[in-house]
Formats: structure tokens, sequence, C-alpha cells
């Protein structure tokens, strides 16, 4: 960027977009029970209102990446701004389960473009150091909104019902196009000319290959994995087992939330002085150790809100230190196509979430168990992709 003050300002700016996608995953998770029990359905159904539209991120990432690849970044993520208004109506006026899970689709499909995109603009803009650092502020301002989503999303559930959930998505997807259209720049210099539609998705074969890649992304995807786990089966044990209001859930999950914030920040702090690759690894270690406390705590019959959410939340601060670090160093393989990388990523990442999340929905068994003993299998098979993976390929890279 040409000043400190335009860098500030176009990294706001990404955040607040990026911000769409996790803010219409958390806005509506302490009305989950409320969901399900407005349209009178099973609880793996209600799950789907969850666990779908992650699925449905992971695929239209593999869209937006090449395709802001060949046709640039600024009118791919218009499109799927556009696309997410209207999945976010369609929830709002949804008048059965199936019509919200497909809104909810739709909206989802929208809110990746931000997701997908901004990591392409920022590895655009910067070197894998500096991305590192700037994918770590982008993401300690962008987690405000899914930080306080939960809490906002249970008072708005509590005072005036959860269809209003979605039309404040509604007025926050408008209020990001209005901020971002002027804002956001055309960064790709050299756009990806005359490729086919095959030849745009060789380029996802050729990172796929490559063992540092698998790796980072391996533990991308882990790491989500755990986020989801805690994420799709919190409501379920805080509201149902626990007893607890959804209100409470919200501000518990605002907790967590901090956590990863705090962990975003230290990243974007020491990043440059530590390493891209320690912090990864340390983040991968710290979070293997306080999920087996948190197992631990459980199976000793510790069914308490700080057994699980204050291990919970020093995971949230290892996956901080873990997720900038990765992105970077996984899109700075070939920066020629950091948009198929973003997209790659992304696509393994939330198909990983979503997997793990219905995982959680499937195995609810009126204790906390089954979120704490998925979220704690994710973290470690997280731990093993830094480790083991390029080993097995033979590539061992020295950095890590």
């Amino acid at each position: 960027m040409t000043s400190s003050i335009s860098a500030r300002s176009l990294i706001i700016t990404l955040a607040t977009i990026t911000a769409l996608g996790p803010l219409s995953m958390q806005i509506y998770l302490p009305a989950l029970p409320a969901i399900q029990d407005s349209f009178s359905v099973s609880s793996w159904q209600a799950q789907l209102v969850f666990s779908a539209p992650l699925a449905a991120i992971a695929i239209s990432s593999l869209i937006y990446g090449p395709a802001s690849d060949r046709f640039g970044r600024r009118p791919v993520l218009f499109i799927g701004l556009t696309i997410f208004l209207l999945g976010s109506v369609i929830c709002a006026v949804s008048t059965s389960i199936w019509i919200l899970i497909l809104g909810r689709i739709v909206q989802a499909i929208g809110g990746a473009s931000g997701m997908v995109i901004n990591r392409a603009i920022i590895r655009d803009l910067f070197d894998r150091e500096t991305a590192a650092r700037m994918l770590a502020y982008m993401v300690t301002i962008q987690v405000l909104a899914p930080m306080m989503a939960p809490l906002l999303g249970g008072v708005i559930n509590d005072v005036t019902g959860w269809r209003a959930i979605y039309w404040f998505t509604v007025i926050a997807g408008f209020a990001a196009i209005a901020l971002s259209y002027p804002r956001v720049p055309e960064t790709l210099s050299h756009p990806i000319l005359g490729q086919s539609i095959k030849g745009m998705f060789m380029s996802f074969f050729s990172l796929l290959r490559v063992p540092e890649f698998l790796a980072y992304s391996g533990q991308l995807s882990f790491g989500l994995g755990v986020w989801m786990a805690t994420l799709g089966g919190a409501p379920y044990v805080v509201v149902r087992v626990l007893d607890r209001p959804p209100t409470e859930l919200g501000f518990l999950l605002l907790i967590i939330s901090a956590g990863f914030m705090l962990g975003t920040f230290t990243t974007a702090r020491i990043a440059t002085k530590v390493g891209v690759d320690r912090m990864i690894i340390f983040g991968s270690i710290l979070n293997v150790v306080f999920g087996l406390v948190m197992v631990v705590l459980i199976l000793l019959g510790e069914w308490t809100i700080w057994a699980i959410f204050l291990p919970g939340t020093i995971m949230a601060f290892a996956s901080g230190l873990i997720m900038p670090n990765c992105q970077a160093a996984a899109v700075s393989i070939n920066p020629r196509i950091a948009g198929s990388a973003s997209g790659l990523i992304t696509f393994m990442m939330m198909l990983t979430g979503a997997a793990f999340a219905q995982i959680v929905g499937v195995f609810q068994n009126e204790t906390p168990i089954p979120m704490v003993m998925i979220a704690t299998v994710a973290a470690i098979l997280g731990l093993l992709s830094i480790t083991v993976l390029p080993r097995l390929r033979g590539k061992i890279s020295k950095k890590i």
C-alpha cells in the first residue's frame, strides 16, 4: 500500500467483509434450540442449519479462488456479497426447516467470497511474513463481529424471536457493501487470461502435490474442526444439558471469541520476530494439551461451565496463534495462484468443519462428552498434520 493510513483502512474494510461469514454462522447459535422447537424437528435436522452451510462454503470456495485469479478480486467479491443478501432474506421469510437450510446455504455461498478473496488480496500486497502479520490484524478486527454475535443473537431471540436475527444479517450485508464498494481496489496485477475452467482447477492439483501446503491446510482444516465441534455442540450442552439460558450461552461464546482474538493479536505483534512455523507448532501443542485437560475434567464428572469453557478459551487462544500463520504460509506456496490456494484452503477447512459439527449433532447423548471428545480429536489431528504429514511424504520442511 502507498501509506500506513491506506493500509489500515483497507485492513479494517476487508475484516468487515470477511466477518459476514462468521457473523452469519454464529449469531443464531443461541437460537438453535428455539428454531428446533419452532419447526418441531429433530436435533440432527436442526444441526443442518449449522453444518450444511459449512459444506456450501467449502464447495463455493473452489469457484471463488480460481475465478478471482482469472477475472479479478473486486468483481467476484461483490457478486458474492449480493448472494449473501439474497440468502439472508430467504432465511428471514422461511416457512420450514428445509427453506431455512436452503437460505443458510445461499447465505453461506455469498459469505464465502470475502473469506476466500480477502486472503488473496492481502497476499497480492504483502510478502509471506508481512502477510501473516496483516492477516492477524485483520482477523483480530474481524473477530469483533462474531465475538459479539452469539450474545447479540441471544438477546434478539429472547426479545423478538429468531427470525429477527436474519433481518439483522440483511442490514449487515447492505452495510458491508456500502463500506467496501468505494474502498476495495483491484489488487490482481496480472490476471490469468485465457485460461480454461479445467486449467483453473489444475492449479489445485499442483498445490496438493506440495507437502508443506498439505501440512498447513491440514492444520487449518482440523483447527476449524475444533472450533466447529465446540460451536456446534455448545448450544445443546449449555441450554439442554446444563440448563442455562441462551443469553448466558452468548456470554460464554463471547469469552471463547475473546481468547481467539487475543491469540491473533499476539500473532500480529510477534509473528515476524518468532517466526511463522514456530508459532504454528507452539499453538498446535497448546491446543492438544488443553483439549486433553477438558476431556479429563468431563470424564471425572466435572460437568460445569468452567470445566468446558476455561480450557476451551485457551484452545481458542491457540487457534489464534495457528490460523493467521498457517493461512499466510499456505497462500505463499505459489503467490501466482494465491486466489486458488485461498479457495482450496477454505474448501478443506469448511468441509472438515461441517463434518465435525454434524458429528457432534449425531452423537449428542445428554452429556458433554461427545462435544469435548470430538473437539480434542480434531486438535490431535491438526498437530499430526503439521508434524507428521510432511514426513510421510518424505519431504519434511527444514522450517518446522
